[in-house]
């Protein structure tokens, strides 16, 4: 498993963990799924940018999604962007299509 960005990450990543390697993680992460053509990805940047001030440690995991990608089949992702918090590699949060950094500090203080 690659090493993860910790803090806000910009880049949608093809190279996507599998599931064995989201299930070792350790302490808090975030999973973004989206895509860089998308819009409501592109609208909710900023707020997920602005709430990862406060969380400069935190790995951001953000994860190029689409028809076929397993991952995001595996934790059900239907809209873009949704993040996940996960907790020792376990789902513990989830926020879809923040428009706010309120809304995605709300996540990442859980």
């Amino acid at each position: 498993m690659q090493p993860f960005h910790t803090g806000f990450n910009p880049i949608y990543s093809e190279d996507a963990p599998t599931p064995d390697d989201i299930s070792v993680l350790v302490g808090d992460s975030i999973l973004e799924f989206g895509a860089p053509w998308c819009g409501h990805c592109m609208a909710a940047e900023s707020a997920i940018e602005k709430a990862f001030t406060n969380h400069p440690d935190l790995p951001h995991i953000k994860i190029y999604d689409g028809k076929g990608k397993k991952l995001g089949r595996a934790f059900k992702v239907k809209l873009w962007p949704t993040l996940i918090l996960l907790r020792d590699g376990v789902e513990v949060g989830r926020l879809i299509r923040p428009t706010q950094a309120v809304e995605v500090q709300q996540l990442l203080a859980r």
